[in-house]
């Protein structure tokens, strides 16, 4: 299985202080690296690196936990392994009649970090070092990381049976039977390589569906109205 290494050369380790957090942000923080605790995703760490964290605040009011990466991603060795043109990805979906949706669930933490790269991942609340045994969000080279993984377990079935963009897949078929087969034979690859999906985010036998910010149909290929709704008011 693919893992994620984080290439500094022989730059030395940069250390960041915490960034102050109101009470209830903290109190928020230690609870949310509590729960990445207790799932396996991050460890203690003793290591000399260590970045600040940032809360976000989701569209559902929930937060979403960051790492400021950016002093490490400066100084990371760039991985040059090229997304998919989305453009290219909407055009090979003409001729299909039925489509399924999947997604990951944290799709990037289903992809280990190598072992002497973990201690680069650390970050501070200002209450102890913790780092990723995971792939966080934030890290310059992790898309081309996840689509290198995406390509290498779907490889042979890209274009014909299904499309990938990062941890957005669409399964396509031109006859239900076509497209039952399909779905069985992606199924079959993300159970070998262990990836597991968000079945409520997941979307199967659709005359229609919305895809990277598009209705995908049989009669082609629009602009959500969702994604430009924004714009319009």
């Amino acid at each position: 299985m693919t893992q994620h290494r984080i290439n500094t050369g022989n730059h030395p380790p940069i250390k960041q202080y915490p960034r102050r957090l109101p009470l209830a942000k903290k109190e928020e923080a230690e609870r949310l690296v509590k729960e990445m605790v207790d799932n396996g995703i991050i460890e203690e760490s003793s290591g000399p690196w260590a970045s600040p964290i940032v809360l976000v605040k989701k569209k559902d009011r929930s937060t979403r936990f960051c790492v400021d990466y950016r002093k490490l991603n400066e100084i990371t060795i760039k991985d040059s392994y090229p997304l998919p043109r989305i453009d290219d990805t909407l055009d090979a979906l003409n001729g299909s009649q039925w489509f399924s949706t999947l997604d990951f669930k944290s799709g990037y933490w289903q992809v280990e970090i190598q072992l002497e790269d973990k201690e680069k991942t650390t970050f501070t609340t200002g209450q102890g070092l913790w780092q990723f045994k995971v792939m966080p969000f934030g890290l310059c080279n992790a898309p081309a990381t996840f689509e290198r993984l995406m390509e290498t377990v779907l490889r042979g079935l890209t274009s014909e049976a299904c499309l990938v963009y990062l941890d957005d897949i669409i399964i396509v078929g031109r006859t239900f039977q076509e497209h039952l087969n399909n779905i069985r034979k992606v199924f079959q690859r993300l159970q070998k390589a262990n990836l597991k999906l968000s079945p409520k985010k997941c979307r199967f036998f659709r005359k229609e569906v919305s895809y990277l910010g598009h209705i995908i149909s049989a009669d082609g290929v629009k602009t959500d109205p969702e994604k430009t709704k924004a714009v319009v008011d």
